[in-house]
Order: C-alpha cells, then structure tokens, then sequence
C-alpha cells in the first residue's frame, strides 16, 4: 500500500524543490566542493574557473585571507600563512615540532593542543580548518544561490577519534551540517564505481575488488575495497597520516640545501620559499627530463639543477614505504595482487611518473586515472552527500567502512582484552563481560585501549573512566558489560554497566590529540613482528594473574580459618608453598608458575573441602528438613 506524505496547508514542499547537498575534500594541499547537478556530480570552480582551492589561510590584522591569494602570500608572511594545517589536525606539539623541523611558524605552549600565534591572535588547527571550509561554503552557495542542507567531508582513511572529531568541530564552527564523514578511498571509489552516466566509468556494473592508492600532499591511505552488487565493503586498510607530496618537495629543498650549504636557520627562515620552488620542479618533472631550482636566500642567487633521475633517487624511498603499506593491506584483507581486479589513483601526487610506475609494477596492472586524480574524492563526496539528503530516495548503494586498529580494554596483569578488532565493519557495536578481582569490590576502572599488542604497554591509551557504587560481592560474582559503538563516522563510545545493580558509567572517546607518528607507522608492523614474543608475554602475565588470585584467596582463607582448620604443621607447608608460588610469580618462568600453582592447589585440597563443609554446616544450622 502507498503512503501519502500528508502536510499542513502551505507547508507542503514543491514538487521541483530539492535539498542540496555538497561534498567536501578538505586536503591537505588542495581542497574542493562538489555537488550533484542534472545526474552529474562536478566539482565547483571559482571566478577564475580553478577548481582547486589551495588549503591555505593568512591571517592579517583586520582580515583572514583563502586559497590562492594566500599561497602567493605565503613566501613573503610565512609566520602568519598557514599551510597544511591537516598535518596539524588532532596532533600533539611534541608529535608536529619532532617531524616538522623547519617549520616558520609561532606556537603556543600547550603540549596537547598547540596553536597557530598569529597577527590575528591564536589560532588552533580547528579554526583555520573551519576558514577553508567557509570559503568553500561560500563558493557552493554562490554556484547554486541557495542554501546548503548538509555536507558530507573527507578524511583519510587512517585519520584517529581526534582529527575525525576535530573535522567535525571545524565544520560546525564554519556553520555546516555534517552528514557523515567519508575516508577518502571509499569517496574514490563511488566515484568510479557509481558515476554511471559518464566516461569517468571504468568499473561498469561489474563487481570485484578495488585497490584504492590515495597520495594527497600530507597524506597516504591505501584500500582494500570489494564492490558486490551495490556494496561497498572496505576489506582492509593502512596508510599513514603524515607522508604524501610534501615529503617529495622537502626531499628536494633537502638536497638543496645540503648542495648550496645552507644552515639550519636559512633553512627555517625561506622554508616556505624553498617548498614553493621545490613543488614547481616536481611538478615540471612530471613531463620534462630536467629543470632548475633557483632561489635568492639573503641576496644570494642559488641555481640547482634537478634531473628526473635525480628526483626518482631522492624520493623512490618515500614512495617504497608506500609500496609496503599496500602490501599490509593486501596481507590484512588475505589476498594477493592477482586478486586486484581495478587499481585507482587518488591525489595530485599521483601523478608524479615513478608513482604510476611503482604502483603499477606492484599490482602487475595499469591503474585507473580517467577522473582527475585531484578532484576525485570531491565527486565521490558529492555523490554520497546527494543521497544522505535524501535526492535518491531509491538508491540502494550501501556503504561499509572499517576501523583501522583493534580496540579493547585494560584487564588484570596490564593485559588487553581486544572487544572490537581491526577491519571490523562500521558502524558496529559490540560487549563483552568482566567480573571483578576482589572481594567486596564497588569501583572499577575502564581503560580504553588502541592497537594490535598483548599488553597495554605497547597500545596507545584512548581514555580511562570509573565505574562506581557498584555493590559489593565476592570476586568474580560481578558481571559488568562494557559495550563499544563505533558510529559511521568512525567515532567511539564506551559505556559499563553493573548488570544486577544497573549502575553505568559512560564516555565518548575524544582524545586530546592523535597518534603518535611512530605508533601510525610501527603498529601494525610492530604487532606482526612480535607476535610470538607477546603471545609467550600474555601468557606469562596471565599465569601471575592466576597466580596472585590464588595467593589472594589461600591468604584470606588462612587468615579467616587456619587457627580452626588447620595444624601447624599443615599450616606452615601451606604457608611455605604460598611463598614459592609469591617467588615464582614475580619471575619469568611460566611453567615454574603453573607447577606451584598446582602444588599450592594439591596442598590446600584438604583445607579447602573442611571451609566448605563449615560454610554447610552453618547454612544447615537451625534449618529444619521441612524447610530445606
């Protein structure tokens, strides 16, 4: 039966009218809004017609300047220019000055949350980000002279709960309504995968697997994508949020530098110079043998010549570690390279040749480049935004994304239980049960965890809350449910419930700043080389868990019934062995532990069955058998 859509008078909506909703690629270099119009999805131009905003903010006294009028002031302001803010994003100050070594700008102190100084004042990543999202607002608004209902916005693939939630906050603070979150590869390939109408269409209506190798300026991702009759589910994926384009041009200004001998302060002060001279040859490499770096540092006239060659040298190892992380991702989705069925190219960076040319050569098959590299994402994004308002009520596209690392929670010995693994598809929600340690216990804490490893040590910690007035009973008589949901943004909230009491505690996981660029880079990695060491390691731990829950309960039994129920000479072999075991447990022998642990256990029987047939004996007594 058909519903009626029933209305006030006057309020009904026109049969012509319909929501408009855009994309956003907020790169890392460039940025782009894209929007469907008339069944095609485009990318928005300026009055200019460039189509590519450069994702670049001046701050000057009296007003904040975007895009491309910036990058032309970034050589001459570099302190007050900000590029690349979305390496910045979620990240620490410690994590920006240990990899960005040359940087022209002024920061704030706060170790957590570091901030742009500026002739404008202080601006933290998430306010310049909101200021490229409102230059793009403006331009989608002038284009189609109407509001904007709802914004559908890149990340990488990679990206943690900070920088996805900071994205978040710098679209809010630009007044957009965020939609959803898209990771970049899976925006990539509704564009290829979907955009029927075009000659962009490379993948038809064939179902398969898409590997998706997106270099942005600032940023790798690569995917694992399986299309089945509409459906596009993420097998896997890795990448790293601190490699792309730029990491080419500091190669070169490197060489540059170390070429003309230039010191560490002229290298901070023209960094953005070098940088901007450094992308121009890059890029004339693309299509000539050689070129000319030139640069006048303090009145002095340098001339470098760089070669194709040259620049293959200097930046094939950056381009290699790309190559391993796509290997990871095949080894995480358990497949090979003849299982590829498509090989798309995302981001400027790709165009650079030895990029298609190692890419290439590694999933033995030419990769896909007929939708501009650049602005791919975007048209994705747009795609996407046109269904969630709601102006393809009948698509049936289904979109799966999954979480990059494992997440779990802190248990007994520093070990972590692992609630929801990696490569699990979002949105998810998952529990699972723990119980206590101790008698009388009423609080716990709930330690969220990140990563591959055994131990917590070797995780990344996402947050910590307590569980409190919880009743007191016996050990292991709690049961408490932690509950984890991941939404399709990829954000996550905890929650813990005492089952008979009702007693919850909840949080959302917004950590102060991201991954550490080690951790990114090394934890997968890390987890596959040291599986067996910390397989023996969680064993170990888990056996002086055992243990000390053994030493815990014969000590409180001892101290509560040994006078009553045991010799003195029974109680001292008790006693004694209870110390073996404390000596056994605090070492590294595993089966020295479970051979005390069962002596202890053979040693006590005796005591242990004369507790119980007291405990019976007082339940019994005054009982009649009517009664019982």
């Amino acid at each position: 039966m058909a519903l009626l859509q029933i209305a006030e008078p006057g309020q009904s909506a026109a049969p012509h009218e319909k929501k408009i909703g855009i994309g956003i690629d907020l790169g890392t270099t460039n940025s782009l809004v894209a929007i469907v119009q008339s069944g095609e999805a485009k990318t928005i131009a300026d009055q200019t017609n460039a189509h590519l905003m450069p994702s670049v903010v001046q701050y000057q006294p009296d007003q904040v300047i975007v895009g491309q009028h910036a990058k032309l002031a970034a050589d001459n302001d570099p302190k007050n220019t900000i590029v690349s803010v979305k390496r910045f994003m979620g990240r620490s100050l410690q994590d920006v000055t240990q990899h960005w070594q040359h940087l022209p700008y002024e920061f704030t102190q706060d170790e957590k949350n570091p901030a742009f100084i500026t002739a404008q004042g202080v601006k933290n990543p998430i306010q310049v980000s909101a200021d490229i999202l409102i230059a793009l607002k403006i331009r989608a608004e002038q284009s189609v002279a109407d509001d904007i209902t709802g914004v559908v916005i890149t990340v990488p693939a990679y990206y943690d709960d900070a920088q996805r939630q900071s994205t978040k906050d710098a679209a809010k603070l630009a007044g957009l309504n965020v939609l959803r979150l898209l990771n970049e590869p899976t925006a990539a390939a509704i564009a290829y995968g979907l955009d029927q109408n075009t000659a962009q269409n490379n993948l038809g209506t064939n179902d398969g697997v898409i590997a998706v190798y997106d270099l942005g300026g600032g940023t790798f991702d690569v995917s694992i994508l399986k299309l089945n009759k509409g459906v596009f589910e993420v097998k896997a994926t890795a990448g790293d949020t601190a490699l792309g384009g730029d990491d080419f041009d500091l190669a070169i200004v490197n060489y540059v530098g170390e070429k003309v001998a230039l010191n560490d302060q002229q290298m901070t002060r023209f960094h953005r110079q070098l940088m901007s001279e450094a992308k121009r040859v890059k890029e004339l490499l693309s299509t000539e043998e050689s070129t000319l770096f030139t640069s006048d540092i303090e009145g002095h006239l340098h001339s470098v010549e760089i070669t194709k060659t040259l620049l293959d040298t200097l930046i094939s190892t950056t381009i290699k570690r790309t190559i391993e992380t796509c290997s990871q991702a095949l080894d995480d989705a358990k497949l090979g390279i003849e299982n590829i069925d498509k090989v798309v190219m995302v981001g400027g960076s790709t165009r650079v040749p030895l990029v298609r040319n190692m890419v290439s050569q590694f999933f033995q098959a030419e990769p896909l480049t007929s939708i501009d590299p650049d602005r791919v994402v975007a048209i994705g994004a747009g795609i996407q935004a046109d269904i969630l308002v709601g102006n393809k009520p009948g698509n049936d596209m289904l979109l799966l994304d999954v979480l990059p690392l494992s997440l779990g929670i802190e248990t007994m010995g520093g070990l972590v239980e692992k609630i929801i693994p990696r490569n699990t598809t979002i949105p998810v929600a998952r529990a699972q049960e723990f119980t206590t340690f101790k008698d009388g216990q009423t609080a716990m804490m709930v330690h969220v965890l990140q990563g591959e490893r055994e131990l917590v040590d070797h995780c990344r910690s996402l947050a910590k809350f307590d569980l409190t007035d919880m009743p007191p009973m016996a050990a292991g008589a709690a049961h408490i449910r932690v509950t984890f949901q991941v939404d399709a943004d990829g954000l996550l909230s905890v929650t813990a419930m005492e089952k008979s009491s009702k007693v919850q505690a909840h949080i959302e996981v917004k950590p102060s700043y991201g991954l550490e660029e080690s951790e990114i880079l090394e934890m997968l990695t890390a987890s596959m080389q040291n599986a067996n060491t910390d397989m023996q390691a969680r064993m170990l731990r888990e056996k002086q868990v055992e243990a000390q829950r053994v030493l815990e309960s014969l000590y409180t039994a001892i101290e509560a019934d040994g006078d009553e129920l045991l010799s003195a000479e029974e109680r001292d072999v008790i006693e004694f062995s209870l110390n073996e075991l404390k000596k056994a447990s605090e070492g590294d022998n595993e089966s020295l532990i479970t051979q005390q642990i069962e002596k202890v256990d053979a040693l006590s029987q005796a005591f242990a069955s004369r507790r119980m047939d007291k405990a019976i004996n007082l339940a019994l007594s005054g009982q009649s058998v009517d009664n019982l």
